[in-house]
């Protein structure tokens, strides 16, 4: 599991020649970075120069945390989910039942592979808010770092994005690649434009 395995280990299996970790792996992995560097910003803003905002700072913290940790999770899931579909291209197609069966099930695996990448530009959004709540009152000598965290989920939701993309034109049943469309459709824009827009203001308060 990703989640349990060495970033050496990792990467050489991301590098080898076999599907899965893949793209949706490593989107995860970025969103876990983001939510690890608010955590880490969090912890720099405490003590008693900033106690009047020890409330709101703890909650980031342990929001932050538990984001890191779906993060991961989501990683293992993506892993999981696009073996589903390897092994549902695999299924025997020597009569036509056995075809429908198969295609079936090759699109009931793809619909099920893009709701992985859905829920992770939904943390990749989480990550960003949290982010632009701590940028206000965060210890000025790591806010470079706020940067990095929403760099980090933006990066997570549009790989995510494309992730969804390369489910859906794969999909053969048209009502099911439309509901996936829909459910799916413009998720990754709110989370892309406020890490674009937070980014912007650190660059403009660093460089002030």
């Amino acid at each position: 599991m990703i989640s349990s395995e060495t970033v050496n280990d990792y990467l050489a299996r991301l590098a080898a020649r076999q599907p899965t970790p893949g793209g949706g792996a490593a989107a995860a992995l970025h969103a876990a970075q983001g939510a690890a560097l608010v955590a880490m910003v969090a912890r720099y803003t405490t003590g008693e120069k900033y106690a009047e905002h020890e409330g709101l700072v703890s909650r980031i913290t342990s929001a932050a945390d538990r984001l890191v940790a779906e993060a991961l999770g989501l990683a293992d899931a993506d892993e999981q989910a696009f073996q589903g579909v390897i092994d549902s291209y695999k299924l025997p197609s020597d009569t036509e039942e056995l075809k429908a069966a198969k295609k079936a099930a090759i699109d009931a695996a793809l619909v099920q592979a893009a709701q992985t990448p859905a829920q992770l530009i939904k943390v990749a959004g989480e990550i960003v808010d949290l982010a632009a709540e701590l940028f206000d009152v965060a210890n000025p000598n790591v806010i470079s770092d706020v940067a990095a965290a929403a760099d980090a989920a933006r990066a997570a939701a549009t790989t995510a994005r494309i992730n969804i993309d390369i489910n859906l034109v794969a999909i053969k049943d048209p009502a099911a690649r439309a509901g996936l469309a829909g459910q799916t459709d413009g998720l990754e824009d709110k989370a892309v434009l406020a890490a674009d827009s937070l980014v912007k203001r650190v660059r403009e308060r660093i460089l002030a």
